[in-house]
Formats: C-alpha cells, structure tokens, sequence
C-alpha cells in the first residue's frame, strides 16, 4: 500500500513509529505536512499539492492533526478522502471529537456515563449552573483546553463563583463538571482500535495536583480494566465515528465516566507503559480495512 501520514514534524514520536511500522510491513509510505499542503477544490479531479508537486493517489491516510490547526488539517484530510484515500479517522470524526460540547452531547444521547456537566458562556445564573453539578468541590474547563491547561479546580462555592465570574468577563466557553472525588486524581486512558481496547494505562497526577498529565507529573502504571469499562470505551469510541481513539475514563461510585474521547492520541506513554506495539496494531488495522472511497462521510459531511 501506498500511506501518507499527515504530521508536522516527522520527528515526534507517535509520527516515527507510525512511519517505522508501515514500512517494515513492506508499504510505501511518506510523511507530509498537512499546513504546507495546498488543494485544488474546483476541479473535476479534486487534488491535494505540495510544494511543486501534485501528490499521487494513496491507499491510506493516517492524520496526526494537532488540535491549534483542526480547520485547516481537516480540510486537508477532506480533500484526501474526495480522491477515495482511506482515512484512519475521517475529516469529520475528527471535527466532532475536538468539539468539547458536541462530543459530550453526543456521548450523552448514547448513554455512555459522564460527569455532571454544565456548559455556558455569558450566563449570569452561576448559582444554577453550580447547582447542575451538585456543588462545590468542581471542575471549571475552557473548551479549547488540551494538557491540563485551562482546567481549574473549584474547593468552594465562592471559589467556584469567582472563576465562572473570570470566564464570563473573557467572553469564553467554559465546561462546569463534578469533581469525582473517588477518583483519587487518577484517570484511564484506554486505546482503542476499531471495535477493541488494545491497551489500558492509568495515570495518577503527582501529590498536590488534580490534573493527572503528564506533563504536570503525572506517573502511569499498567491497569486492567472490567468488563464494564472496556465496553464503555468501544461504545464512546463508535459513537464519536473513531477508528482509532484514547478515551479516558474515571473510576467513579456510579461506575466508569468518559472525561474525553481524544481523535489524535500519543503513542510514547501508553508503548512504553504497557510495552505493546500500537504502532503495529494500528498499521494491521488499516491493512485489513482499508478500501477506496471507504469513508462514512466520504468528505461531505
């Protein structure tokens, strides 16, 4: 097979290994930078180009599109998935995941559990949207946050009116959720590839901290999941139209809550944590599921 994968660094980790194991399977495959690419969208043959040259027809095309460029690496993937490329996630999978508000909506119709959760702009009813989520101890999120940057952790009611009074001034769209207090500050990331969890770590924020990432100090440990959760991960995972995703999980009373269903997740911490070959996995997959113009939406929707 012929495979691109869309990254803008051919260098990071998840990008390398995606490469490493595409080409030790025998495929043809080539590393592009989705912002340097340009499309033809008014011809009768739709095209994507890059730099001089007008990229061929691939079988398969892994996207690895950061969340500050989804506009413009979607549009790309779109334009791909026009000329009949395969996409590991489509182009509007993708768009649904890294919109905090549809996607928990959508989970939300679905059944699958969730944290208590408000979602407001400009609102001046703060006690009733504190009211929603039962309550201090909560999480307030700007919903463009990634990393653990922009969530805030409310003790108090007063504390918790101040914030939604801060993001209410900033004009911003902002999550209020329950603080699942039993969760110890540790959530499970669960890696799941079509219609199976193939692997499951758990990371424990660092003393002092609510946020459990690793780039706030977050350790990982290998953890097996129930029954419960392992369902509740691959039905998250169909619902948002992922091929492949990282949803993460709480422990919670009321059993497991999906916090977020990631489209692009890293594959650095969960290898080395749990010492599987995702890389492969996700390579296998496409290998047995790849076929022109196999796409829901097929760069419509």
């Amino acid at each position: 097979m012929k495979v691109v994968v869309l990254s803008r660094n051919r260098k990071l980790y998840s990008t390398r290994r995606l490469a490493e194991a595409c080409a030790l399977r025998g495929h043809e495959v080539e590393v592009i930078n989705h912002l340097k690419c340009y499309v033809d969208i008014a011809s009768n043959r739709p095209s994507v180009h890059y730099g001089d040259e007008r990229l061929p027809v691939y079988d398969a095309v892994i996207p690895r599109i950061g969340s500050t460029v989804t506009e413009y690496g979607t549009a790309v993937l779109r334009q791909f998935e026009m000329m009949g490329t395969y996409p590991l996630n489509e182009s509007v999978a993708i768009s649904r995941a890294r919109n905090s508000l549809r996607s928990l909506q959508l989970l939300a119709r679905g059944g699958i559990g969730l944290p208590l959760t408000g979602f407001a702009c400009s609102t001046e009813s703060t006690q009733e949207l504190i009211r929603i989520v039962g309550g201090a101890p909560l999480v307030l999120k700007l919903s463009q946050s990634s990393r653990g940057k922009g969530v805030f952790l409310a003790e108090t009611e007063q504390a918790a009116q101040t914030l939604i009074d801060a993001f209410r001034e900033l004009d911003a769209n902002f999550l209020v959720q329950e603080f699942i207090k039993e969760s110890h500050g540790s959530r499970i990331r669960c890696l799941v590839i079509g219609e199976k969890v193939v692997a499951a770590m758990k990371y424990t924020a660092r003393p002092g901290e609510f946020r459990s990432n690793l780039h706030r100090g977050a350790s990982t440990e290998v953890v097996r999941l129930t029954p419960e959760e392992r369902s509740t991960a691959v039905r998250a995972a169909k619902i948002m139209g992922l091929n492949l995703s990282g949803v993460d999980l709480l422990r919670s009373y009321h059993g497991p809550v999906v916090l977020e269903v990631s489209s692009t997740p890293g594959l650095r911490s969960i290898e080395e944590t749990t010492g599987k070959d995702i890389a492969r996995l996700i390579v296998d997959f496409i290998e047995k599921v790849a076929k022109p113009h196999h796409t829901r939406a097929r760069g419509q929707g």
